[in-house]
């Protein structure tokens, strides 16, 4: 099985949200971006809430997330996987991101939204028990990933207006 690696976080000291994926798969990690996946609708969920249009180049993507008080990361720093569901993540050799120093640096931050079911097990059972007690709100979405096919994707950007009402 490969051991992939995450990519850093992209933030700005100003943020108040953090989303956390699991993992990239394996056509983010080809391009270097996250959901990067053609399928993934992270993309056009960010569009529809912040403009973040998934044909605007992916720095520009980015800019509108940190000007809008987003941080995007993954809850695990590295792990051996076969193929890009999060179902085939070998738990075993799950390593976390350091969020006891992301949080420590990033003060502003106040809500935490997991994209997905993978992402919320992986930071309560690897990162929550690190992490020193302080007043964050914490939301699972449903997952922008194509293997949640289960959800339209109108009751996907439905769930995901929980973001931009924080920014209210």
């Amino acid at each position: 099985m490969p051991h992939i690696k995450s990519f850093p976080p992209i933030e700005d000291s100003t943020a108040r949200i953090l989303i956390l994926g699991s993992i990239p798969g394996k056509e983010s990690l080809l391009a270097g971006q996250y959901y990067a996946h053609r399928h993934n609708s992270f993309w056009q969920i960010m569009g529809d809430l912040i403009a973040a249009t998934p044909t605007l180049p992916y720095a520009s993507r980015i800019q509108i997330l940190k000007s809008n008080g987003i941080a995007l990361w993954d809850v695990l720093a590295s792990c051996t996987r076969n193929s890009s569901l999060d179902s085939d993540i070998d738990k075993t050799s799950a390593s976390p991101n350091n969020f006891v120093l992301f949080l420590s640096t990033h003060q502003n931050i106040t809500d935490i939204f997991f994209n997905g079911a993978m992402a919320e097990k992986c930071f309560y059972t690897l990162v929550q028990h690190m992490l020193e007690p302080k007043l964050l709100r914490y939301k699972r979405l449903p997952s922008t990933s194509p293997a949640n096919a289960s959800l339209s994707y109108n009751q996907k950007l439905s769930s995901w207006k929980a973001v931009i009402q924080i920014m209210a």
